[in-house]
């Protein structure tokens, strides 16, 4: 059997070793060949097979471009902690200018967790934000930082989005533990609910989201295009009309609330399995990572119930927010800003 044949664990270190000198020894394909005792041909595949099996992850590193003056207008407006907005161009797509603001948050978030105490734990909930903000970390495994999970589960078509895989992610760059809420973030009935968070497991995690010191999240919409609920089959567009005819405009956490940042008057909100929004506001930094048009009134409902302390967005989202909110573009602001 040759080295390309080796199962399991020899595998795994052929493939590790065969990385380590390829990208950290900058060593070429034929001093490794040589090494191993294998085929110029073979290393080039294992160095393949490493980088398409995640043993191997290239980040490149370009430089993230923000625009201060909505920042400012963010933080001055809603009496936001921090805000990180994305500068972007013309030519930049839906994905790139996601990639963009999760850096932007990446970046902040690496900053505030390096003045974490060893020991201390932040709390994370789900969807594409956050996945775009905790993918783009650098690793900081001597920081011993825990992450919990902050509401259930949600079964998204793509897992690597949802909780407990991130919370795994987070916990590993970290070099802490992780805590899953081993729950479903909505339930069919209010009473199952209520079982559900007796259960030991799930009261204890609850608890422990309770005290952490920094949660991430996202911010939905109910917009069909962008709905999170929707694509993870929690809700169906018929669903979806019927909360937008009460009024609600979105959901962090899994709680649904309308433009005033008012959650109590909804049904829905009985069915969640997590912390709820006076946990979230309780909690003494939450950034929230969102961006798109269709979050506008989403994002304006979370700043004006005071869910989030730190927003990443991009300047088009925030411009959007901040118009919705009565800020002008000539505003005292503005015109300062252009005069220095």
């Amino acid at each position: 059997m040759n080295a390309l044949q080796e199962p399991g664990g020899d595998r795994d270190d052929q493939l590790v070793t065969v990385a380590s000198l390829y990208y950290e020894l900058n060593q070429n394909q034929q001093q490794i060949a040589e090494r191993m005792e294998i085929s110029r041909s073979s290393v080039s595949r294992m160095i393949k097979e490493a980088r398409d099996r995640g043993i191997v992850e290239i980040h490149i590193h370009r430089p993230v471009h923000r625009d201060f003056r909505l920042e400012q207008g963010l933080i001055e407006t809603f009496g936001l902690q921090d805000a990180q907005v994305l500068l972007t161009t013309a030519e930049l797509r839906d994905e790139q200018m996601l990639y963009g603001v999760g850096r932007l948050a990446a970046v902040y978030l690496e900053r505030v967790i390096a003045m974490l105490p060893a020991g201390a734990c932040i709390g994370i909930a789900w969807g594409t934000g956050v996945h775009a903000a905790v993918t783009a970390m650098a690793e900081a495994r001597t920081r011993k930082i825990d992450v919990v999970q902050i509401l259930g589960s949600v079964g998204a078509a793509n897992s690597l989005i949802d909780g407990p895989d991130l919370a795994r992610v987070v916990a590993a760059k970290l070099g802490g533990r992780h805590y899953d809420l081993h729950a479903p973030v909505l339930v069919e009935q209010e009473g199952l609910r209520d079982l559900l968070a007796q259960e030991p497991s799930v009261r204890e995690g609850l608890q422990k989201a309770r005290t952490v010191s920094l949660a991430i999240t996202g911010i939905g919409t109910l917009h069909e295009e962008a709905a999170s609920f929707l694509r993870a089959g929690h809700l169906v567009s018929a669903d979806l009309a019927r909360l937008r005819a009460e009024g609600i405009v979105g959901e962090t956490v899994g709680r649904f609330f309308d433009v005033q940042g008012n959650s109590a008057p909804y049904a829905i909100n009985d069915r969640v399995i997590g912390i709820d929004l006076d946990d979230l506001r309780a909690i003494p930094r939450v950034v929230a990572v969102a961006r798109g048009l269709p979050k506008a009134q989403s994002i304006l409902g979370a700043l004006r119930g005071k869910f989030l302390t730190v927003l990443a967005t991009d300047d088009l989202t925030a411009r959007a927010v901040l118009e919705l909110e009565g800020w002008r573009a000539d505003s005292r602001l503005a015109q300062s800003t252009h005069d220095g």
